[in-house]
């Protein structure tokens, strides 16, 4: 007969040792994330001290952006390195990393995915060309966030197959995978009815076993052994060791449970707040310009996720399929702290499944955000200064993409503009500049754009830039701005500037 799985949270936090390697499923907004679990670790530490110095792999970034995620670890002493895929989300744990106080390297989500599978067939690795002529490349940073992991050893290696470079992620060793799901039998089966998203919770449990180390499972409900649908089960009970019942799990930071999130319903998308007339909208708007019918798209988060709010309120949402790299197809993508999780979805699939399917190029379109840009046509959108986000799923996606839109301001801090009557009103100018003489770090590559011939734009609310063979070319501007003074004399370089400029068509300003 076998035995009861069923263990309290502060037993499952007791099982992790000093310098264990720690796998944690989630994603941002409390997504997928075992919360609970992460709780009574920091709770254990601060009543005894241990356990110290951990190594964590996470593929998303987890928290939001206030008090969960790994910033219920971000203490002194709890964690020696983050390996991650994005960092945004705990603002805690970053600050560390700017400090130099924990080591800290950022590979890109699809990579970090990718690799728990790679690990549970005990591969040697990953190979892949996602990152190259990036800051994950170790010819320029290598995935380091910090001048305290310059010192540590690289975790990436360039290596020349058939005479072209690839990138190649050594296999990670997992002592420990703290995974989620909604319901659990007492022989361990976990299945995903109200989760948001499937994410890579088998992928990771078959890490860990492959690492002769333990899965501890958080769920929110606890149910007899053999009577779930053995259909909907997403990790079977032969990869968990623990669960852990958590009668307060949420399906996100911001809900207690939606239906239109996890698939149970569909709710009237018109119901869902339009968004106001503002320079963000002018961008959306003439981004959205470039869907077409039967397109798959992947929207990133902040500017580039009003495109779905558009194409639903011009009532196209229902001819394209958006996608967020969590897993999640179709429906209209959540914005905000929530999201990579969508409303109306049509499919969940597991992230790494994801992740195959925008490496191997299909999607047609993909819309994402930029911090920096260069003459190069350089993008960075994963550290700026002493604000670390790092890459999440923006390095496979713009890297693979067929079409690249980057969307956001010409100039950031303080910018203020209206929109009315067709046309652009600048009210008062940014006081940093986007559009740089050099990016300061690179997260998406011009040069391996032109080399691959990628089509790539950049809509800004004034104007829109196109990359070519011979650097950044302007193409369009707003009505009712002028040319020098509002775009060329707020650039810290000289774009190509042919003799046929467009005028952006004025009712995206209506």
């Amino acid at each position: 007969m076998r035995r009861s799985k069923l263990i309290s949270a502060e037993e499952a936090a007791g099982l992790i040792q000093n310098h264990a390697h720690v796998a944690i499923m989630g994603s941002g907004g409390g997504v997928g994330e075992p919360t609970h679990l992460l709780r009574m670790l920091r709770q254990r530490f601060d009543q005894q001290q241990t356990p110290r110095d951990l190594t964590l792999y996470h593929a998303t970034g987890l928290g939001d952006k206030k008090s969960i995620g790994t910033d219920l670890l971000a203490t002194d002493g709890l964690v020696k390195r983050d390996i991650a895929g994005h960092l945004g989300m705990a603002p805690q744990m970053a600050a560390m990393i700017a400090d130099n106080r924990i080591e800290s390297y950022n590979f890109p989500q699809g990579v970090i995915s990718q690799m728990f599978r790679a690990i549970a067939a005990r591969q040697p690795g990953i190979f892949t060309k996602v990152g190259l002529g990036t800051y994950i490349d170790p010819r320029l940073e290598g995935g380091r966030m910090n001048d305290r992991t310059q010192q540590c050893e690289q975790l990436v290696r360039v290596e020349q197959i058939d005479g072209e470079s690839w990138l190649f992620f050594p296999r990670w060793h997992i002592d420990v995978a703290l995974v989620r799901g909604t319901t659990g039998d007492l022989h361990g089966n976990i299945t995903s009815e109200q989760e948001a998203a499937i994410l890579e919770g088998v992928a990771m449990a078959q890490a860990a076993r492959a690492s002769r180390g333990i899965v501890i499972a958080q769920v929110k409900y606890l149910a007899e052994a053999g009577s779930l649908d053995p259909r909907r089960v997403t990790i079977p009970g032969t990869c968990v060791d623990y669960i852990v019942v958590d009668e307060h799990q949420k399906q996100t930071c911001l809900t207690e449970y939606d239906p239109a999130l996890s698939g149970q319903s569909r709710v009237p998308l018109q119901q869902i707040q339009p968004l106001p007339l503002d320079a963000r909208k002018v961008i959306a708007r003439r981004a959205a310009r470039e869907l077409f019918p039967g397109a798959v798209i992947n929207v990133g988060v902040g500017m580039p996720d009003g495109v779905a709010a558009v194409a639903a309120e011009q009532g196209v949402l229902d001819q394209v399929t958006f996608t967020v790299e969590q897993g999640v197809i179709g429906g209209q993508p959540a914005k905000g702290v929530i999201f990579g999780v969508s409303y109306n979805a049509e499919a969940y699939i597991q992230q790494p499944d994801q992740f195959n399917y925008y490496d191997g190029g299909n999607l047609d379109l993909a819309f994402l955000g930029m911090a920096q840009i260069d003459a190069e046509g350089n993008v960075n959108a994963s550290k700026v200064g002493p604000l670390l986000t790092g890459c999440g799923g923006f390095i496979n996606i713009t890297q693979n993409a067929r079409r690249v839109v980057f969307c956001g301001t010409l100039t950031a801090k303080n910018f203020a503009c209206t929109v009315c009557d067709g046309r652009l009103h600048i009210t008062r100018e940014g006081s940093v500049r986007k559009f740089v003489s050099h990016v300061e770090q690179i997260t998406f590559s011009g040069q391996f754009a032109r080399k691959s011939k990628q089509s790539v734009i950049y809509v800004t609310e004034r104007a829109v830039f196109e990359l070519n063979g011979d650097g950044v070319v302007l193409r369009e501007v707003a009505p009712g701005v002028d040319l020098k003074r509002d775009v060329l004399h707020q650039m810290d370089f000289a774009p190509i500037v042919p003799s046929d400029i467009m005028t952006m068509d004025p009712q995206i300003y209506e």
